[in-house]
């Protein structure tokens, strides 16, 4: 994990290293940085264009496979669908395992391998299908609605994906497989909800508070794989889908009040200090998003007909960049602050 400048003073004013000792290091960290420019050697991107088109392609693969697939692509039947599948995580895994380990690009290698495991459901659904065990367990559909309905009758498709995930994390460490076992957890827990609760289906209030605790409980994770192993790569995934549960249930839920909706609104508010602290920039992302949506409800309903509260947001977006500029300005003062009050538990889990 990369350490600023920032970092380095607040580990000196704490006591932790000499004020010598800081200088010193400050000194050969230049002096480093400037042979390295000299160089002309520069570390690599953490996200350029060769990997937005490798992250593009692959989830345009699996889209194709999955969320986009046709009422036609269905009625190929069960077993065309799973020999589709098996083929398509063969050539998927074979590939990916070639440029992972032959060609050390651990990025595109990953990325295929997990196109592979995201075959994993359309196999299992043509198995049921061909063996007619489709629709025993609840409400038969296709294979696209899968990922638009959640029902019972998925849940083997849930666990296959999940069991392949687990087996590709064992032999490629590759972060975005974590993504693909949090999403098939996430529509689990929805599946399985009635089973628990003896309905024969759940509504949308129920279905709420479920995501709401499973993206709690996925948080809590992430926050668990922060602190022990300090991969931030492993852990972005499930604090994404974290939030998304979470943050999406509390969105959905009706607040028939305005009170209700300004308690929402310090809930977003929340979240963006949890992004300064955690150093989380998707908590930011979402409780930023939250508060754009609670400012657009109060243009569209509370001052639907006010003239003044297009320039009241005004001034609390000027206010909001002045706090940017005194946070920045004081910036080693607050980390100081936070250091000596906020638990090492916390700081640690960033």
């Amino acid at each position: 994990m990369p350490y600023s400048v920032n970092d380095l003073r607040v580990a000196a004013d704490a006591g932790v290293i000499s004020a010598t000792d800081l200088e010193r290091l400050l000194t050969f960290l230049s002096s480093r940085e400037s042979r390295e420019q000299a160089s002309g050697a520069r570390p690599p991107a953490k996200f350029d264009a060769a990997n937005l088109l490798w992250y593009a392609g692959a989830l345009i693969v699996i889209g194709a496979m999955g969320l986009f697939s046709t009422l036609a692509f269905t009625q190929m039947g069960g077993r065309a669908l799973t020999l589709c599948a098996i083929a398509y995580a063969i050539g998927f895994t074979v590939a990916g395992h070639h440029l992972w380990y032959g060609k050390n690009l651990r990025v595109p290698g990953g990325l295929l391998i997990a196109v592979a495991v995201s075959m994993a459901p359309l196999a299992v659904y043509g198995i049921q299908d061909e063996l007619g065990w489709w629709g025993k367990f609840g409400k038969p559909g296709s294979v696209h609605d899968f990922y638009i309905w959640v029902k019972g009758s998925w849940v083997f498709m849930e666990i296959a994906t999940v069991a392949a995930g687990t087996l590709a994390l064992r032999y490629y460490r590759f972060p975005f497989i974590v993504a693909l076992i949090a999403f098939a957890l996430w529509f689990m827990s929805m599946d399985l909800a009635p089973w628990f609760s003896g309905a024969d289906h759940l509504d949308f209030e129920m279905r709420r508070i479920v995501s709401i605790w499973f993206g709690l409980l996925v948080l809590a994770v992430a926050w668990t794989v922060d602190y022990r192993s300090r991969n931030g790569d492993f852990a972005f995934w499930l604090h994404l889908f974290g939030l998304l549960a979470f943050w999406g249930g509390i969105t959905a839920s009706d607040s028939a009040t305005e009170l209700g909706r300004a308690i929402y609104c310090l809930f977003n508010v929340g979240l963006l200090a949890l992004a300064v602290i955690l150093m989380r920039r998707a908590y930011a992302v979402f409780g930023a998003f939250g508060i754009c949506l609670y400012l657009g409800h109060l243009a569209d309903a509370v001052f639907k007909d006010s003239l003044l509260f297009p320039f009241a947001l005004s001034l609390i977006g000027i206010a909001v960049i002045a706090a940017g500029l005194l946070y920045h300005r004081n910036e080693r003062a607050i980390a100081g602050w936070l250091a000596a009050h906020v638990p090492a538990v916390l700081l640690r889990v960033q």
